[in-house]
Parts: structure tokens; sequence; C-alpha cells
């Protein structure tokens, strides 16, 4: 049945993270029903439209240019044209560009119509096999390791699982900032390059990720989804422990820090000076 198309209307459609066959009917049917697509590579987008034999107009929206795009979207919406918003892959602005111009399309008072789809996030965590409480996602950590311990010390006590996207020139740097961050025992579930030819899954201890992925080069290539899992409840007597730690370090070294929280909360020593190396370490 063909897609029903509204005039003055943007359509923000999932498109395949990697296997061409993983889009909806209704996907294809909106493509090929509107005035332009809006994408974020038109030459990636281009090899799409061409296999489903889709001949459209592009324009060129990316994070360098999505104010100027915005602008140009809202007059072809004034024109009463309907619009496509495409990233290279999976659901746009899921850490990828199209916020800005969907908040600035519904300001204008122009529909904006989910066609859902594909999305790394949410096929990574249905094969993670973890619990099911909930995920933090967060996307693509800061490329600065000082920046990324931050971020992630932040998350450190988060009661969910974890979701990052990662580059592979730095998956190592990632690997070893999780670890030294959120501690060798979490587990986590690595998976590279979904739905692809060389898609791999592989779960294991933080503390373990980094000698998997030195152990063959091709662990270390593709796009990375890392869903690590929740941390362990916190006591409140941990949680003041840690708490006291924080203060005294503003003043004293780890070891002395440790060991008079240690003594005003009852949390073992080793644990809240391991704690203070990794927070003085940041």
């Amino acid at each position: 049945m063909q897609v029903e198309i509204g005039r003055s209307a943007l359509y923000v459609v999932a498109t395949p993270i990697g296997n061409l066959a993983d889009i909806t009917v209704r996907a294809l049917d909106t493509l090929r029903a509107v005035d332009l697509v809006a994408a974020e590579d038109t030459r990636i987008t281009s090899r799409l439209l061409a296999h489903y034999q889709i001949g459209k107009p592009m324009l060129a929206l990316h994070q360098h240019n999505e104010r100027q795009a915005a602008e140009r979207l809202t007059r072809e919406l004034a024109a009463g044209k309907a619009v496509a918003l495409v990233a290279d892959a999976g659901t746009p602005a899921v850490s990828d560009p199209g916020a800005a111009v969907v908040a600035a399309v519904r300001q204008q008072g122009y529909a904006v119509i989910p066609i859902p789809g594909p999305s790394a996030v949410v096929a990574a965590w249905s094969v993670a096999g973890l619990p099911p409480s909930g995920f933090v996602f967060h996307g693509f950590l800061p490329t600065r390791g000082s920046e990324r311990r931050k971020v992630l010390e932040s998350l450190t006590r988060y009661p969910y699982a974890l979701v990052f996207y990662e580059a592979p020139h730095r998956i190592l740097e990632t690997a070893d900032d999780l670890t030294g961050t959120l501690g060798a025992a979490r587990h986590c579930v690595v998976l590279r390059e979904l739905t692809k030819m060389f898609e791999s899954i592989h779960a294991c201890p933080l503390g373990e990720l980094r000698a998997w992925l030195e152990e063959d080069e091709n662990r270390r290539r593709g796009e990375f989804v890392l869903i690590v899992a929740a941390a362990e409840a916190v006591t409140p007597t941990q949680a003041f422990g840690e708490e006291v730690l924080r203060v005294l370090l503003d003043e004293l070294k780890p070891a002395q820090a440790a060991r008079i929280a240690a003594r005003l909360s009852g949390v073992p020593r080793d644990e809240l000076y391991e704690l203070a190396v990794r927070t003085r370490g940041q």
C-alpha cells in the first residue's frame, strides 16, 4: 500500500545501519514520495537510493551546517514540499545530526513525522543479554582523554547499564578509560560492525577488554557499540564513605584521605584508596 505523504512535513526516516535489506516498506515508500532528501552525507545516501532505484534531489545536512540547512528546509516546507531527513546509518538525531533541524522545523509550526526503523543502540541492546533494568545511552564519549574520564566518572554509580558508540582509532584508549574509571570487574559487551559482513559480539569483564582487542587487529576495525553492565547497588554506608573521601581529597593525599574516610564510614580502606587513586589520576 502506497504511503500517504503530507505537504509541508518533515519525515525523519531511519535507514539501514549496514545491511541494505534492513529498511522498512514505509521508509522506502516515504523516500519515493517526498520532494527532497536531506542527508548527512549525500554520497552514502546516494548508494542507498540507487540500490532501491529511487531518484531524488538531495541536500547535505551535517554537523557543520545544521543551522543553514534548517533555514533551507523551512523554506522548502513553506513552499508546500515534503522533505525526508536521513542519517548515514540508523535513526537520525541519535548521535547524528538532525536534532537542531527537527527543533527548528517544529518551532515554525510544521509537522515532524517519525518513520521508525534500524537503530544501532537498540539492535545492540537486544543481543547483549543483560538484565532488563534499563540503560543510559550516552553515544560517543569526548575524544580527549581527560574529558572522557571526567564524563565516565560522572556515570560511575548510575544504577543502569551504559551504552556508548566508539570509533576504531579510539577503541583501545576508551577500553583503558572504561576499565580504570568503572572498574575491571564490570561486565561489558562489545559489538562491532552490527549487521555487516564482519559483525562480531563479545562479552567479557572490562579488565579483559583491551587484551581481547589486541589479540587480533581485525577486532579493532569497524564501528563499535560498547555496553557496560550496571554498577552494583551502592549502600548508604558506601555512598557516605565515598562522599567523605572526595571532600578529603581536596586537602589530603589519597592514602590519608582513604584512611580517614574508612574510619568515619566503615567502608574498607583498600576500596576507598583504589577509588582515591582513580579519582586523582583524572
